[in-house]
């Protein structure tokens, strides 16, 4: 029910993101007027934010219906590529074309293309369970909603989900994150070109498919906290490359600012995407049975909302140390600050469970665990697992 919220509320909000860059695109006194600029950036944020919600709760769903272990990946992997393939897009209107009015009535119409093929899918063709009317005539909507949030809450309370939840929200909200800070400094101080900036985009998302494909073929078999811990330590050496940027060692080392901008700038923002797909894999096949859906949805509205706490830990950051458009002296202390938040997560890393994210021994546990269960007859008065959806599937994976 709440999965199914989602999806209504980004059908309502996905006509209003294409009005709102198309309002961009045609009226400059909205490109020009601040609190008209800041309102639709917002809406559009809104609206991508309610179809990441949406689409990471589908894919797990639609993943634990039809046994396929590990579609995050997949998903990963298609997510890279559109981020390729749109970034190259980006970075071309941006050298062809200096005005922004193309730009953004490109992207209106790609989001209404978007919108026009999401209302002509069927939701048959998902293959999800559907909620009839008549049963939800049979209770009320807000009782619907107050079970699978109650529901939600029993799941999200045992150790298996919230250890590695408070780990992976702890690691992002703890860590400044001063991009705009670095965008400035890039354009206002070392005068790049923003194509450039934008065709860095370009190679953090090839990183991020390369590491997708890696993940899928070799590492998912590894245990998750030895894993996680050697990402953490990647990601928090990346954000040196900002320093080394800001203090011109590239140009001591005979790469211009053009070329370590392109290849260097968004490795770290890559690596911190990167960082979450264990943990996608991880809670799909914790999830009981019937709470699928609701789990991914507040894990991924959970790495929303500490993503938005980081962003203005970093503004903050940035205005304590005196950081401003036309002073940057101070930058390299908030970059070292932002390398040793990201290095804190280390201390508790025992939070996330020491196991393969893939389903593969854990499948054989829930089963044996499911068979004794059947064969001493023994029910729990409530428990998630045994939800009156569906049983099928069975408990969680051991720690």
């Amino acid at each position: 029910m709440l999965c199914t919220l989602v999806v209504l509320i980004g059908y309502l909000i996905s006509p209003l993101e294409v009005l709102s860059w198309g309002l961009l695109a045609l009226m400059p006194v909205a490109r020009e007027a601040l609190p008209v600029l800041v309102a639709c950036v917002l809406l559009g944020n809104l609206g991508a934010s309610i179809a990441e919600v949406s689409k990471d709760a589908l894919v797990a769903e639609y993943g634990q219906k039809n046994k396929i272990p590990a579609l995050q990946s997949y998903a990963f992997t298609a997510s890279a590529t559109g981020g390729v393939l749109g970034n190259l897009l980006g970075g071309f209107c941006l050298m062809r074309v200096k005005q922004p009015m193309p730009m953004f009535l490109t992207f209106a119409a790609l989001l209404a293309l978007q919108l026009a093929t999401i209302v002509m899918t069927k939701e048959e063709s998902l293959g999800l369970p559907q909620t009839s009317i008549s049963s939800v005539a049979r209770g009320t909507i807000l009782e619907s909603i107050r079970k699978q949030c109650s529901d939600l809450v029993v799941v999200v309370r045992r150790d298996n989900i919230s250890r590695p939840l408070l780990w992976i929200i702890s690691s992002i909200v703890m860590v400044p994150v001063l991009s705009g800070s670095i965008f400035c400094y890039q354009t206002q101080c070392l005068n790049l070109d923003p194509s450039v900036i934008g065709m860095s985009k370009v190679t953090g998302q090839l990183i991020l498919f390369v590491l997708t494909v890696l993940y899928d073929r070799f590492w998912k078999n590894l245990p998750m906290r030895k894993l996680v811990g050697v990402l953490q330590i990647v990601y928090a050496s990346t954000v040196i490359l900002d320093l080394i940027l800001v203090k011109q060692v590239n140009l001591t080392l005979g790469i211009p600012n053009e070329r370590f901008v392109f290849c260097f700038s968004a490795v770290a923002e890559t690596l911190a995407q990167f960082k979450l797909l264990p943990f996608h894999v991880l809670f799909a096949n914790l999830a009981p049975a019937g709470c699928e859906g609701s789990l991914m949805s507040f894990f991924t509205s959970a790495l929303c909302l500490s993503s938005i706490m980081s962003g203005f830990l970093g503004v903050g950051l940035a205005s304590v140390l005196g950081v401003t458009s036309g002073d940057y002296s101070n930058l390299p202390i908030g970059i070292c600050i932002q390398f040793l938040a990201a290095l804190l997560p280390l201390l508790w890393i025992d939070l996330v469970p020491n196991t393969e994210t893939a389903v593969g021994k854990g499948t054989k546990l829930r089963r044996s665990k499911r068979n004794r269960r059947n064969r001493t007859g023994r029910r729990l008065a409530f428990d998630p697992i045994h939800h009156p959806y569906r049983q099928e599937r069975a408990p969680d994976i051991r720690r």
